[in-house]
């Protein structure tokens, strides 16, 4: 077996094969460009296994890669400590040390779920960038406001009408910011239209429909959240048995518990609304207090 340790830029790549032995049998460095990897790899030893750290450009240089090797893995880079904790750095010593890394089986592996789920997935992280940028813009509404001593309706500044009511009817909105607010409120509404637009393909997906349509079954889990777990866990199985299922439940138990203590303060409420002298103890206060009779007395 020989073992192939890259180490991956947003231009080239470097590269390391060794033997089982430690011997050094390639090295170099080659562009990050599909063309050069494909010409690369023929040029390789056979059986190989080969191994790169996780960064941006990973996941299509490990899907181009998978077909051409016995196995392509990626490391962990935080638990990468060879390398992060090297006083010598280059390209070509990193690729040696993942080589090294690799060949003796102290490879701190990560998992790669499947090209499909990391497709969706890429979709459903971009959705919430396009979310951070719509709360962006609100705040920014709410400051031009306060910037310029406008009064406003906290609760209702961002719905439509009420935004259109505050531009035509309100004085104090100087035309300075006007044309600001307007643009502002334009990308909030396509944010808003993207928004839905993403998540109901994710929901139409006939690869994560059946799953999705498990998981809101359970109380308390919406679209986001039914989505959010089938593409950032992804495949459950990779966790030792029941591990998932058990953090699931203890989250599901923890919410039922919750909403158990507040049905029943809710329900003491009523009650001592109901029957205040029964809630206080059946105690009377003032002049009617009776001594209990006894044998004693």
């Amino acid at each position: 077996m020989y073992y192939i340790g890259l180490d991956v830029h947003k231009r080239t790549i470097s590269y390391c094969v060794k033997d089982a032995a430690g011997h050094v049998h390639q090295e170099g460095k080659i562009g990050s460009t599909r063309r050069e990897l494909d010409a690369w790899i023929k040029t390789l030893p056979q059986p190989r296994t080969i191994a790169m750290e996780a960064t941006i450009f990973t996941g299509w240089i490990y899907d181009h890669l998978l077909p051409h090797a016995e196995k392509v893995k990626v490391a962990h880079p935080l638990m990468l400590r060879a390398i992060a904790a090297a006083k010598k750095k280059n390209d070509r010593i990193d690729a040696g040390k993942i080589t090294d890394c690799l060949r003796c089986d102290f490879l701190p592996e990560c998992y790669m779920t499947s090209t499909e789920i990391r497709d969706r997935r890429r979709t459903l992280r971009y959705r919430n960038l396009v979310l951070k940028q719509m709360v962006q813009m609100k705040n920014r509404i709410s400051g031009l406001l306060m910037e310029t001593g406008v009064s406003y309706n906290k609760q209702r500044l961002h719905k439509l009408g009420y935004f259109t009511e505050l531009m035509s009817g309100n004085e104090e909105v100087d035309e300075s910011i006007r044309p600001l607010l307007k643009l502002s409120r334009e990308t909030i509404v396509r944010s808003q239209r993207l928004d839905y637009a993403l998540v109901s393909s994710l929901e139409r997906d006939p690869l994560l429909a059946e799953r999705l349509k498990r998981l809101r079954t359970i109380p308390g889990v919406g679209p986001i959240t039914a989505l959010t777990w089938a593409l950032e866990i992804g495949d459950v199985s990779r966790f030792q048995v029941g591990q998932a299922g058990h953090q699931l439940l203890r989250t599901l138990q923890r919410g039922e518990k919750l909403r158990g203590q507040a049905r029943s303060n809710a329900h003491l409420q009523t009650e001592e609304q109901a029957h205040p002298a029964d809630a206080s103890g059946g105690r009377e206060t003032g002049s009617s207090i009776q001594p209990r009779a006894g044998s004693g007395l």
